[in-house]
């Protein structure tokens, strides 16, 4: 099989139950997930879906964070706004309908809390929201902590889930505070006005989600205030290439095989097992070669559904488009791009 090609093994036909609009250009699909796939959808609040969505050219990979909450919805939901000329979330905002089948994969990610009981900063812009709010409804559920939301938009009627965050500060008025910031009316936040925001919050865990100049302002208001790296969780998401479409060439900078061949420790749902990597062969393309299914989407490091973390040894990225500097720093890497550098390499994968 072509290392492009996707086993439709990977995905599973899900019927939408309800489409729902959310503002003038973003919508939420509601999936229906049969009792017998139960276990392979329950998921952790702040992970995503990757979404195998039909086009004239064959099909579209799209990965969509889930805006519902494990425990307080009873069918996953994602929410997505339309880009201009995105063709994925163009389809899914005029085409899409309850009834109609979609192929789904398993949900993946690490932008979710270590735990709930805690205090959390949270800054979502556009349809950021969608994984900060099912993070946010599931501490308020589930936790004992306080929360601080600061959402920013480019109007009053860009505003994602308004209603349910007006309601769940009226509800949570003791641990809830949310701060809508308007770019019509305030300008685009700067990074000194999101570290004033943050500044009483250094302590608690921070998400953010949003476009990439939003991200960068955020992340860099929290590095301001001396936050714990390990602190901040930054979720990036970049277009994934056509289905079948190669992977992007490695840099012209790609160092050689480091080794010939290494030994590679595969912490995989709780199992470990031991296979050859060639010094050329990704850790993603050893894993599948010895019968293992980790899961993986784009093969193109753009994604982040086939993060794995470094346990011991060292490993090089070939590209990488989904991986910010903090979690490289915690040994996050991607294994459909990562190549041994060391004879041992051990890696563990999200359970």
């Amino acid at each position: 099989m072509p290392a492009t090609a996707v086993p439709p093994v990977r995905y599973h036909a899900l019927r939408v139950r309800a489409v729902i609009d959310e503002t003038d250009d973003a919508r939420s699909l509601v999936f229906e997930v049969p009792p017998e796939l139960a276990g392979v959808f329950r998921y952790r609040p702040g992970q995503f879906l990757t979404l195998r969505l039909p086009c004239a050219s064959g099909h579209l990979l799209r990965c969509y964070s889930m805006s519902s909450a494990p425990a307080l919805d009873d069918a996953p939901r994602v929410t997505v706004k339309r880009v201009p000329g995105g063709r994925g979330s163009n389809w899914i905002c005029d085409r899409a309908s309850a009834g109609e089948t979609i192929e789904v994969m398993a949900p993946a990610g690490v932008f979710t809390p270590r735990s709930l009981d805690q205090d959390f900063l949270l800054f979502a812009a556009g349809s950021g929201i969608t994984p900060v709010f099912s993070i946010l409804r599931a501490a308020l559920a589930a936790g004992n902590g306080r929360v601080f939301l600061c959402y920013a938009n480019r109007d009053e009627r860009s505003v994602i889930f308004r209603e349910a965050l007006r309601e769940l500060s009226a509800a949570h008025g003791d641990r809830l505070q949310v701060v809508h910031w308007l770019d019509t009316l305030q300008g685009i936040p700067a990074t000194a006005q999101l570290a004033a925001m943050a500044r009483p919050w250094r302590h608690a865990e921070a998400f953010i989600c949003g476009p990439a100049p939003f991200m960068d302002a955020a992340a860099a208001a929290l590095d301001s205030l001396g936050m714990d790296p390990a602190r901040i969780h930054v979720e990036r998401f970049a277009s994934l290439p056509d289905e079948g479409t190669a992977a992007p060439a490695a840099a012209a900078d790609t160092p050689p095989a480091a080794v010939e061949q290494a030994e590679l420790e595969i912490w995989l749902d709780g199992q470990r097992h031991t296979v050859p990597c060639g010094g050329n062969e990704t850790l993603l393309e050893a894993a599948l070669r010895a019968g293992l299914q980790p899961r993986y989407s784009c093969q193109a490091g753009m994604c982040a559904s086939c993060m794995c973390r470094v346990t011991a040894g060292e490993v090089h990225l070939r590209h990488n488009e989904a991986l910010g500097q903090n979690d490289l720093a915690r040994a996050w890497t991607l294994s459909c791009q990562a190549v041994p550098l060391t004879p041992r390499v051990s890696v563990k994968f999200p359970e």
